[in-house]
């Protein structure tokens, strides 16, 4: 696989943005080599600078379910655009977009869009605090929500790649009201909460955590956060930013039969577009200004191209193509699985919908410390292997891959076929 201007280009960019990337995990530090510069993608594919087709397993990290450029959606962006780019005062497109998220969850009874799903979830902090007067909240280790700083304490997804510690240059003032403790263990937060549970505004958590690589949530361990918030009077604040619209039509919350008081959007949502939403109880989300005292705001927040495409996309994901994903992904998910155990390597296929992760482990992973026990170096040489393959899968152990429903059976079985070398390959390290 050629890879010279890849090469090149990655060059320059290191002269121009830290590490030569925009957002960490896209610079192969989890896997080494040199980061692949795309130049288009059509449907379940992309290519490269070089002209290299690639099977795409990333799709933009979760947004596009559609797959690239559906015709629909890029129909509907392109109208918008055609009206304005962005107008900075309330548009039609806001309101079809929230009636639309309304009808398939209907806890979601207010709800606020802004550019993010960073924005959304530290919103979504802020206004926790605001409405229960409290100040520490809870996250669990390895859960990502973004890059806002009371959430980088324990965060998953490119810190977790990069192996970087709790990251500088968040204040220990700050850092000390961010709670953490392991994932999926429901009896370390009914301990926690009885001894301190008057202090904590809430708990955010991702229902299915996609940024540890995919962790599957135990029977009973989502219901048991949302009983410990109602009984202590905190705040559950479930974050979907990569579960929403992927995992069900009714996110991870209509999946699992949960109630929660705040959830927070982006990715599926906003089409592939920059977009993010927080939203919930009408009680508590009536605090947000300008109905309330808790602040926030954004220039771009529903931006039209962005509120066009989010309503593209969903109006397309209907119970068919739900099943259509699920019937796709199981059957990757149980192919890599056999090609591993034809090639003698040990390996854990986690997998919620659409979502899955590879991880090479010899043991269940169901938390940050059993995920980190994954061989990393096998993973990176499997990654390179598949990618020699044209096939693109996520540069990092600790992160999720997504079918779409671009995706054929036919892209399914090649993944699969060329799995069972890469297997092979990376016994071989």
């Amino acid at each position: 696989m050629k890879t010279d201007l890849s090469q090149k280009l990655f060059a320059r960019a290191q002269q121009l943005f830290p590490g030569g990337v925009n957002s960490p995990v896209r610079a192969f530090r989890g896997v080494g080599g040199t980061p692949r510069f795309i130049a288009r993608g059509r449907g379940s594919r992309m290519w490269d600078v070089d002209g290299n087709e690639l099977v795409d397993y990333v799709g933009s990290w979760g947004p596009l379910i559609l797959g690239h450029c559906h015709p629909d959606v890029m129909r509907a962006v392109q109208e918008a655009m055609k009206a304005g780019s962005s107008f900075g005062a309330p548009c039609p497109a806001e309101i079809l977009l929230a009636e639309l998220v309304q009808a398939r969850m209907p806890w979601v009874q207010r709800m606020r869009f802004c550019s993010s799903g960073t924005e959304a979830t530290t919103a979504a902090i802020r206004l926790a605090r605001g409405f229960t007067g409290r100040d520490d909240f809870l996250k669990f280790d390895g859960c990502y929500h973004g890059a806002g700083d009371p959430l980088l304490v324990k965060a998953g997804s490119g810190v977790e790649t990069l192996g970087l510690p709790d990251s500088p240059g968040v204040p220990a003032d700050l850092a000390r009201h961010t709670l953490t403790l392991p994932w999926n263990d429901l009896a370390a937060v009914e301990r926690l909460f009885a001894g301190r549970g008057g202090s904590i505004a809430a708990i955010i958590t991702e229902p299915v955590v996609g940024n540890m690589g995919v962790l599957v949530p135990k029977p009973g361990y989502l219901e048991g956060l949302q009983a410990v918030c109602r009984k202590h009077g905190a705040l559950l604040i479930v974050d979907e930013v990569m579960t929403g619209f992927r995992v069900a039509a009714g996110g991870a919350c209509g999946r699992y039969g949960l109630a929660p008081d705040l959830v927070t959007f982006g990715k599926v949502i906003g089409g592939g577009l920059p977009v993010g939403a927080f939203g919930g109880r009408a009680e508590v989300m009536d605090r947000v200004a300008p109905a309330g005292p808790v602040y926030q705001a954004g220039t771009l927040s529903g931006n039209p191209m962005a509120m066009a495409a989010g309503r593209a996309t969903l109006e397309r994901l209907e119970p068919a193509g739900y099943q259509r994903l699920e019937e796709l992904s199981a059957r990757l998910a149980d192919g890599l699985a056999a090609q591993a155990r034809a090639a003698g390597v040990p390996v854990q296929v986690n997998r919620v919908g659409s979502m899955l992760t590879v991880f090479f482990s010899a043991g269940p992973v169901f938390d940050a410390a059993s995920a980190r026990k994954s061989d990393t170096g096998r993973f990176g040489r499997w990654f390179h292997a598949m990618l020699e393959g044209g096939i693109y899968l996520p540069p990092s152990q600790f992160e999720a891959a997504f079918v779409s429903l671009a995706h054929t059976p036919e892209d399914v079985e090649e993944t699969i076929r060329v799995a069972g070398p890469a297997f092979a390959a990376a016994a071989k390290g």
